[in-house]
């Protein structure tokens, strides 16, 4: 199959036209104690406050955007844990088309409540047995609709993208010039789009990946300069960015502009939703708060001004 033809920044800014009346404007949070922990300034872009509650929905409705009335009519199919799934829905309904979505049976029922919610049709799979790849294509074969995977598509990783803008844009309203930023990671479209907007807006700004210690693909494929593979045994603490391997299409992105892959135990993951809980006072996931874990635990933030994207807070 041939690659498609990865997106440009300019990709990104015309994303966020396109897409700004129908997402929220996530707020730029800081926090003193997260501060004094860290000892340096850390920005905080939380996407947990999104329609649908995840960053998402801001790839999700630019691709959708992007397609004709003939393909909208026929409806789309995505394939999810739940956040893209639930972005999906949402976005089909804003726009009069039907999805479908293919989601593990083992799904964090609120994920599923909230797919329903939006008016998708809902396809379970054995995550461990049946390959949700060829479910999605079955469904596309037989009735003509659109697949918009979760991250390797052109137009979501462009979407992805405009959070990156807005947080630069906020950080430079407070007189701040962001030194690194840290991103949730699973198959890289987030952080793809992340990076091809600061490569424009922000050039000096280093930016980084973050994964499970037991999921870091993108780490290991990002040191040694192609993709490798999960063993796929480790703890699916953090459901929803748990990933075979990098995306071909985001790592050829990912590996000319990150600038390395940092990554988080369980624990160091649960500490930051308690601290998320406590000091910011928002509900982020496993998955959502695994950039603020590699910030806590492991990355040396003194002095610099690191930006942190809390990417989700669908958990039950």
């Amino acid at each position: 199959m041939t690659l498609p033809i990865p997106p440009l920044p300019a990709d990104v800014h015309a994303a966020r036209a396109r897409i700004t009346p129908h997402i929220v404007r996530t707020p730029m949070l800081r926090n003193a104690a997260l501060d004094a922990l860290t000892g340096g300034n850390i920005l905080v872009k939380a996407e947990v406050l999104q329609r649908t509650g995840s960053f998402k929905l801001r790839g999700a409705t630019n691709a959708l955007l992007r397609l004709t009335p003939q393909q909208l009519e026929r409806g789309v199919v995505a394939y999810s844990s739940g956040n893209h799934a639930q972005a999906i829905a949402c976005a089909a309904q804003r726009f009069g088309t039907r999805a479908t979505i293919v989601m593990p049976a083992d799904a964090p029922e609120i994920k599923r409540q909230h797919t329903a919610f939006w008016g998708a049709d809902i396809i379970p799979y054995n995550r461990a047995s049946e390959n949700r790849e060829a479910i999605a294509a079955r469904i596309c074969a037989q009735t003509g609709a659109v697949l918009i995977p979760p991250y390797e598509h052109p137009d979501v990783i462009a979407g992805q993208g405009t959070l990156a803008l807005e947080l630069a844009e906020d950080a430079a309203a407070a007189g701040l010039s962001l030194d690194a930023m840290i991103v949730c990671t699973g198959g890289g479209g987030l952080v793809a789009g992340c990076a091809l907007a600061l490569c424009d807006v922000s050039p000096h700004t280093k930016v980084y990946s973050a994964e499970p210690a037991d999921w870091d693909d993108t780490a290991r494929s990002l040191a040694l300069g192609y993709r490798v593979a999960n063993t796929m045994q480790g703890s699916h603490y953090c459901d929803a960015i748990l990933t075979p391997i990098p995306g071909e299409l985001t790592f050829s992105i990912n590996k000319r502009l990150l600038t390395a892959g940092l990554t988080a135990t369980d624990e160091a993951v649960q500490a930051a939703v308690q601290f998320a809980h406590r000091h910011l006072k928002l509900v982020v996931e496993p998955g959502g708060a695994v950039a603020l874990a590699a910030l806590m635990s492991s990355y040396h933030a003194r002095g610099q001004v690191v930006g942190i994207v809390l990417s989700g807070g669908n958990a039950d």
